[in-house]
């Protein structure tokens, strides 16, 4: 149940606080007043969607915040533990919405996304907002209801796990096809695609390769000359006929190797030279292994006119690939793996749609015998909705009501002419299928004996049709077992013994849920275990909206009120006594 719920600077509302109570909650209150804005602020704590318009002027965000008890309710429960979410017996879910339109949701203090606040709200409300009960006037909505009184959720989650498993196969079956037209639109010129890059058959990084092995060659004579006298220098230098002192024609090995012995022996009467000379001797090892490269590296160099035309042919045909397929080595190689494949492909689209079909046949057959069941089970339910729904309305003053469900199977062709796009096939037919099934639903209504049932979107009034959605959420309340029943203004249209008549029912339904309502109507507040008023000030030239819960003198001024307007008479005091029960 909904034991309290705190909003600030929502709307009208600066600031209230509300504890409900078990049982049937009444709210009164002027028209204007904000008792709709009570149930708007609670429909956000249940997943609704939020606008910046909520925000009171003048306020950064607008907070909401409910907590519910769900002692005892296993599928709340489960939805916490699987979402991680600290379980306590109170649950409270708080909505913030913020000026700039952000919104924030929370659940025990864990901030969470607002499917999971409105997976939970779906678990713990029914909230019937004001002029919802104009949706029994699209037929598209009987069938939810016709499900949800036979509790045949399972049922259909089952067949459409399968239409979901049928859609996605089909959507690939389609794309397959529109591959293969394709393909076969461009088979002729991936087939050319593919000799024209195979022939030259690049691999990865080859293109580098060959510039670098193009640039030796073709400097092959000044890398030979660069080599030899770069040995010359460093290893062999010049024969020296101009005596000791002229040092100009020896290599830089031979110095290196001359200072180092000088340098040993200056070590040997001082040993500060004793580092500079194992930085000589290791200069003259460095300058040794050099040479040793230079001369071996020398000696391997080609002069290969042949090997340097072919590589410039290799580059050329590379140069050219690139050009045709997207400017680098590596898309020419990766557009013949794509075109490889789809060459593939077009080569065994036939086995790819066969197998694609097999799969739609295994998937079909498992979703026409699961929509069969449910199918099954709904035409059993017929009978059943239409006496419950006929007792309630009797209840609630339609007294010779006939109600009944025409569910209406659509063929759509024989197996002669294969529709692939079926899902539901039955014997020899296949039929027209949704995400809920092959069944079309529709309630039909007379209300008046002697008349046939008519489509009930043609024939009801704005106060049957109250009534009619009040009788269903009595029977459907009875079979779902939710917590909280919400109702704005469940009353429109209706009046005097009718009035009377849906306070009873409001009150038998208070048995077996907490029920919140807002009513204009006396004969409904009367029935009220918890009566609230809503009440709108002027203060400092801003309007604010206000709640507050009536003792019992209240309650009988509140409810004479309603019956006689502003000014309550000892004759309205005793009516309202009347209906609340005290005479």
């Amino acid at each position: 149940m909904l034991k309290s719920l705190s909003i600030r600077n929502y709307a009208l509302i600066e600031s209230v606080e509300i504890e409900f109570e078990s049982g049937l909650n009444i709210l009164t209150g002027e028209t204007g007043a904000g008792k709709s804005i009570i149930i708007d602020a609670l429909s956000l704590i249940l997943g609704d969607r939020a606008s910046s318009d909520v925000v009171r002027k003048g306020n950064d965000k607008a907070i909401v915040e409910g907590i519910l008890g769900i002692a005892g309710n296993q599928r709340v429960k489960i939805l916490l533990e699987q979402n991680e979410i600290e379980l306590q017996d109170d649950l409270i879910l708080r909505r913030e919405v913020s000026v700039k339109g952000q919104s924030r949701c929370f659940v025990n203090d864990s901030p969470v996304p607002l499917n999971v606040l409105k997976e939970i709200g779906d678990h713990l409300v029914d909230l019937h907002g004001q002029h919802e009960h104009q949706s029994l006037l699209r037929s598209e909505t009987h069938i939810g209801l016709l499900d949800e009184f036979g509790s045949l959720h399972g049922l259909v989650d089952e067949y459409r796990m399968s239409y979901d498993r049928l859609t996605v196969l089909f959507s690939e079956f389609r794309a397959l096809t529109r591959k293969e037209n394709e393909l076969k639109e461009k088979r002729d010129l991936y087939e050319f695609q593919i000799k024209e890059i195979d022939a030259v058959d690049p691999r990865r990084g080859e293109e580098g390769d060959l510039e670098n092995e193009l640039r030796i060659l073709e400097n092959a004579e000044k890398l030979y000359e660069a080599t030899s006298q770069l040995y010359q220098s460093l290893y062999e230098g010049e024969p020296n006929h101009q005596g000791a002192e002229n040092i100009g024609g020896q290599s830089v090995y031979d110095l290196l190797v001359k200072a180092r012995n000088q340098l040993e022996d200056l070590a040997g009467i001082d040993k500060a030279f004793e580092g500079s000379k194992n930085e000589c001797a290791s200069a003259a090892a460095i300058i040794g292994e050099l040479t040793k490269f230079i001369q071996s590296y020398n000696s391997k160099i080609e002069f290969n006119p042949e090997r340097l035309e072919q590589i410039r042919e290799r580059i050329g045909q590379i140069t050219l690939l690139k050009k045709k397929f997207g400017g680098s080595l590596d898309t020419v190689i990766e557009q013949r793996e794509k075109i490889g494949k789809e060459f593939l492909m077009a080569e065994n689209f036939e086995n790819e749609i066969q197998k694609l079909k097999v799969q739609i046949e295994s998937e079909r057959k498992i979703c026409s015998a699961a929509a069969q069941r449910l199918s099954t089970k709904r035409r059993e339910l017929v009978s059943k909705i239409g006496e419950s729904v006929c007792t309630e309305l009797a209840k609630l003053g339609i007294p010779h009501a006939q109600f009944d469900v025409k569910i209406e199977n659509r063929m759509m062709g024989k197996s002669d002419g294969e529709v692939t796009s079926a899902y539901v096939k039955l014997g020899r037919d296949y039929y027209e299928a949704a995400p809920n099934g092959i069944d079309f639903v529709e309630f039909y209504l007379s209300t008046n004996a002697g008349e046939d049932v008519k489509p009930l979107v043609k024939v009801a009034s704005g106060g049957e049709i109250s009534r009619i959605m009040l009788a269903l959420k009595t029977i459907l309340a009875k079979a779902d077992r939710l917590p909280l029943l919400v109702f704005d203004e469940i009353d429109v249209g209706i009046s005097g013994r009718i009035a009377q008549a849906v306070g009873k029912s409001l009150k038998s339904l208070s048995q077996f849920h907490q029920v919140v309502s807002i009513t204009h109507l006396p004969q409904i507040a009367g029935f009220a275990d918890c009566h609230f008023t809503v009440e709108k000030r002027e203060s400092k030239n801003r309007t604010s909206s206000s709640i507050r819960k009536l003792d019992e003198e209240e309650r009988i001024k509140e409810v004479a009120r309603l019956l006689s307007g502003e000014e309550v008479t000892e004759a309205s005091l005793n009516g309202a006594k009347e209906l609340i029960g005290m005479k």
